[in-house]
């Protein structure tokens, strides 16, 4: 793999990877690879797909989007065991010459002494022996030096040359914890362009973690120092504060080319949707007041403010809403709508979904523009994101096939549930604090599997009265924590649809693990 250009900047992707163990963001495998197939929209340079020996399922989904998807490179995560680079160098096999092994080993002190009880010399010989065993698999090797901003410099430097004489292609220096702050991160990676004498054979990425809200300042110092590839997430998802955010880096890198004088191949039109479709898919919910893609990002309320604004935007706007693919232009449908402008749009929002479901998502379409006047994106999006997770549901899983609630101020609110189970069909009821406590319990009752509601969230996906209310909830099953989410004009039923969708995620994983 040849190295970066001095003035391009390659950009790696983990959102399926790291962002998708922020808690609560848990994506089925069709999910992956709708989101897989927005970043290859977005043309990033390496898509992480997973971490392939963590779970079946992690593997299953690293090889589905190495099969699927073309254009990046797919990579998955490998810890420096022979087990682990194997499982993933079967799991990227697919994607071919685009495959790639990345393998990480912790650096610092703490961790040397704490987690893996080696010193400096055994750690030097497991990450060299490591990347030349991932070799025989793959030619694109990547090395991470787990949480490297706190290694001793000159050590760091002696991994990186180590790792880059047995065949790494690319060193990732991470700041794991988000220690690090920007002038101190910068001098990290000069030091090491100074002195590893082989830094030239190699891409040095960075990967920085926002537990001080410093990830995508600490980037752009490490960027301005050399480092050629950035590792981040749509949104900023990720571990604990989260990761680097994507957008924000690439819009920063736009926005002060003046300052940097770099280049991405990031086609920046892509960034706004592929927001919206990371936010919808994973249940986590974009704030008002977030750099680039947040609603308030293009907003003025201030009177000077909106004053210059529409005398000259760049007053007060230092990018263009357009810059990031927010053109004001999106199509509203109603209950006149054929099939083949539903489809379109579909299509056009990069879903592609089975004949039978696209059906099932049609007739959910009109039954909803016979509530709502207008139907939007964003309501399209939730009822393709509905289907995809009943597809992952499968025939064995259970469907809400009726729900009625009793409540009032008066009244000890009541739900009546009926669930389908393949040919089966149980009803039953149960009361509860509320409407929404009411449906829950009673499908506690009839599935027999009991949940803990830790996390409720209700957003309206659209404008106006009429809205879809979508619910968001993280729900802990013993010492198992699932995330569901599903949209409806009726923000009971669409309660007790997430719920329904975490416990048939509990249930599929309990049997895969059986």
């Amino acid at each position: 793999m040849k190295t970066a250009k001095q003035d391009r900047v390659l950009i790696f992707d983990t959102t399926l990877r790291d962002g998708e163990q922020c808690p609560g963001a848990s994506l089925n495998q069709r999910e992956k690879i709708e989101i897989a197939q927005q970043l290859v929209r977005l043309n990033v340079d390496v898509i992480e797909a997973g971490f392939p020996i963590a779970s079946p399922d992690d593997f299953c989904s690293v090889k589905a989007i190495a099969e699927t998807i073309k254009g990046p490179r797919i990579a998955g995560l490998a810890r420096c065991l022979n087990k682990d680079i194997e499982r993933c160098a079967e799991a990227v096999m697919p994607a071919g010459q685009r495959g790639r092994i990345h393998v990480f080993l912790a650096t610092s002190p703490i961790h040397r002494q704490y987690k893996l009880k080696k010193d400096k010399a055994e750690i030097l010989k497991q990450a060299a022996a490591s990347v030349r065993y991932a070799r025989k698999f793959c030619e694109d090797v990547e090395f991470s030096a787990e949480d490297a901003s706190r290694t001793e410099p000159d050590f760091l430097a002696q991994v990186t040359g180590a790792v880059i004489d047995a065949g790494a292609a690319t060193v990732n220096i991470p700041d794991t914890v988000g220690y690090a702050v920007p002038g101190e991160f910068g001098a990290l990676i000069g030091y090491l362009f100074e002195h590893v004498p082989n830094i030239g054979k190699a891409v040095i990425n960075v990967h920085c973690h926002n537990d001080l809200g410093l990830a995508v300042a600490n980037t752009l110092a490490a960027l301005a120092a050399g480092a050629r590839g950035v590792e981040c997430t749509i949104n900023g998802l990720g571990e604990r504060a989260g990761n680097c955010a994507l957008e924000e880096v690439i819009m920063a890198l736009r926005t002060r080319h003046d300052r940097f004088d770099l280049s991405t191949g990031i086609c920046t039109q892509e960034l706004f949707r592929a927001s919206r479709l990371v936010s919808r898919l994973t249940g986590m919910v974009v704030q008002r007041n977030k750099a680039i893609v947040g609603a308030n990002a293009f907003a003025h309320e201030a009177g000077i403010h909106q004053d210059g604004i529409l005398k000259e935007r760049s007053t007060y706007e230092i990018m263009r809403p357009q810059d990031i693919g927010i053109d004001g232009s999106e199509l509203v449908l109603g209950k006149h709508s054929g099939r083949h402008a539903f489809s379109d749009r579909l299509t056009k929002m990069g879903f592609k979904l089975k004949l039978e479901e696209l059906d099932h998502a049609y007739r959910r379409f009109i039954d909803l523009a016979d509530k709502k006047k207008n139907v939007y994106d964003d309501d399209i999006l939730a009822i393709a994101r509905d289907e995809m997770e009943g597809d992952l549901a499968g025939g064995g899983a259970y469907q809400l096939d009726y729900l009625h609630v009793s409540t009032g101020t008066s009244t000890i609110p009541t739900a009546t549930v009926r669930l389908r189970k393949g040919k089966d069909v149980i009803q039953d009821a149960a009361c509860g604090d509320g409407p929404v406590d009411a449906a829950l319990k009673t499908i506690d009752r009839i599935t027999g599997v009991r949940g803990k509601l830790l996390e409720y969230a209700i957003q309206a996906v659209t404008i106006g009265k009429d809205a879809q209310g979508e619910v968001s909830m993280r729900v802990a099953f013993g010492d198992d924590m699932v995330s569901g989410k599903a949209a409806s004009t009726d923000i009971v039923q669409a309660s007790a649809t997430a719920y329904l969708n975490c416990v048939n995620r509990i249930l599929q994983s309990r049997a895969l693990k059986a």
